[in-house]
């Protein structure tokens, strides 16, 4: 499973979505699923977010549903949106030493 997210807060929420965010890592680090690679990056205008997930085959069909801050930081999320959040599958085409070990 791999997935592009992307999506544009609203001005003032811009900060409390990055706080969000970052305790979503801070509880994986501490015990995330195995088998996920997760990335979120903030765009230079300051409101918009993109995130990129992939999960290996074996890491079940929603890992990061047992990641309590993950069920926090999408609680509110479509009220902190100026516009919602659009998925997207992809492939990987190439890559050099970019999410990698």
């Amino acid at each position: 499973m791999k997935s592009l997210i992307r999506y544009k807060t609203k001005r003032g929420s811009a900060n409390e979505n990055q706080r969000l965010i970052e305790n979503v890592y801070a509880e994986l680090a501490d015990r995330g699923p195995d088998g996920v690679r997760y990335m979120t990056v903030r765009l230079e205008d300051g409101v918009t977010f993109i995130h990129i997930f992939m999960a290996a085959p074996d890491a079940g069909p929603n890992p990061m549903g047992r990641v309590a801050a993950f069920a926090e930081f999408q609680r509110e999320l479509p009220e902190r949106c100026e516009e919602g959040p659009v998925a997207q599958a992809f492939t990987v085409v190439g890559s050099h030493r970019f999410l990698s070990d």
